[in-house]
């Protein structure tokens, strides 16, 4: 069933979906679990346990930091980003938790939550184990999350099982092939056929206010990036660049340079991406790590191509999702599982495809420029420096901005036919992302993360 645009964007936290997003919900859905089973009362310690990239990554992305607010009741989508490092703070300073619905609990995040760097769970790389305790030490509850990428979080019970549709889509697929035939068979564009789909299971009203409030935030996220100076954390010294480019774009807007929308793009991408790495609020889209591509293009679209407005942007993200929705599904979307090109690649296929839709494309050529943005990012490894989204990420997402809107121009440029389907490059990634040593799959243990460290 294809996943809907509203589970693909998602509201929420940098720095990484699958690293903090994710295990903010699994503590959250933990805890939810604790009361369900009547262990609250009798709750005097919880232990979490983190494995393979979780662990070996999780300090620089912070899923210390999102364990302990969703053990606070804290979710992605509504914790205050000002509030966090108190929250997180006071947990750290008095050792004790209020944990949410329940007792407060001492609590050491150095000795209560484990980063097991040399062991993996054995259904994914990101894997959480929690464990709920009484006074006496006897086990209350235990759970294992996956966080799968994308804050897709799944328990070991529900681990490749597809998640229950509200109501049966009209228009189920599970290839390109499908998505187009079904499209060609009802004369539908691809825009009208994922909305359909989204409208069996909410009002057009709620369709379009929730795309409206996705666009919003993206907006925000990018005005904040543009205006905000300094460096980011983490350790590295990374400056923030794109109020720099903001700057000189401005201050030589009157020499008209034939290449000041791309540079514009990589301002907006890199904007986006700046403000991840800080723990901004964002979209994840569809994940973190890659949430400046879409915004990037869109406000490409709107600020460069004239006459577009909102109907477009709509389009845009309706189309988007429906590509990403045959990643999600048939591949992955997960730095830890496939490298980057699960991440930023999905996004510039999305972004491409979204792209060609709204400047007019047929269906046949939104599939070409969603293949033509992956092809070209076939075996991108994920290899933070430091176990930071911040380098090679930013930088990455303005390129493959630049790339997907590329692509799509490519793609409208022809009728559509072409060598290479979507299907067989959705189907040589997730192959590519197998044979790929886990070493170049978000560990920092290959790569730019290593050779970086010898300079």
């Amino acid at each position: 069933m294809p996943v809907s645009v509203f589970d693909l964007f998602k509201i929420g936290i940098g720095p990484s979906s699958s690293h903090t997003v994710g295990p903010m919900k699994a503590a959250n859905r933990f805890i939810q679990t604790l009361a369900e089973q009547g262990g609250m009362s009798a709750l005097a310690e919880i232990r979490v346990g983190l494995f393979g990239s979780l662990a070996l990554t999780g300090h620089g992305h912070g899923t210390d930091r999102a364990v302990i607010l969703g053990l606070l009741g804290e979710t992605p989508e509504d914790v205050s980003i000002d509030a966090m490092p108190t929250l997180v703070g006071n947990v750290r300073t008095t050792r004790r938790l209020p944990v949410a619905g329940g007792p407060i609990i001492d609590f050491d995040p150095e000795r209560h939550i484990a980063f097991h760097r040399s062991e993996t769970l054995p259904l994914h790389p990101n894997g959480l184990h929690f464990e709920a305790l009484d006074a006496d030490g006897s086990l209350l509850v235990d759970a294992e999350f996956y966080s799968i990428g994308g804050g897709f979080v799944v328990t070991a019970e529900d681990f490749g099982q597809t998640a229950p549709q509200p109501r049966s889509s009209p228009f189920p697929y599970r290839s390109a092939h499908e998505l187009l035939a079904l499209a060609a068979s009802h004369n539908l564009s691809l825009a009208e056929l994922a909305h359909a789909n989204e409208a069996a299971q909410r009002s057009t009203g709620d369709i379009e206010a929730g795309l409206r409030r996705i666009w919003a935030v993206m907006q925000d996220c990018v005005r904040r990036g543009l205006a905000l100076d300094g460096n980011l954390p983490g350790g590295l010294d990374t400056r923030r660049r794109a109020p720099q480019l903001r700057r000189r774009l401005e201050e030589q807007n009157r020499l008209r340079d034939p290449l000041e929308a791309l540079e514009w793009v990589n301002a907006f991408a890199m904007a986006v991406g700046e403000e991840n790495a800080t723990g901004g609020r964002i979209v994840t889209a569809p994940t973190n790590g890659a949430a400046g591509i879409i915004p990037a293009v869109l406000h490409y679209l709107i600020r460069f191509v004239p006459d577009t407005g909102e109907d477009d942007v709509f389009t845009f993200l309706l189309v988007a999702a429906a590509i990403g929705s045959l990643y999600k599904e048939n591949a992955s979307i997960s730095g830890a599982e496939v490298g980057c090109q699960g991440e930023v690649g999905v996004a510039c296929s999305m972004a491409a495809a979204g792209l060609a839709a709204a400047l007019g494309g047929s269906n046949e050529q939104i599939e070409n420029a969603a293949e033509i943005g992956m092809e070209h990012h076939l075996g991108l490894t994920c290899d933070p420096v430091g176990g930071l989204v911040q380098v090679p990420c930013i930088e990455r997402n303005a390129i493959a901005a630049s790339t997907a809107i590329n692509a799509a121009r490519l793609s409208l440029s022809g009728d559509g036919r072409h060598v290479v389907s979507l299907d067989v490059v959705i189907d040589t990634m997730r192959q590519t992302g197998a044979d790929m040593q886990a070493k170049y799959k978000e560990t920092s243990l290959g790569g730019l993360a290593v050779n970086q460290a010898k300079c």
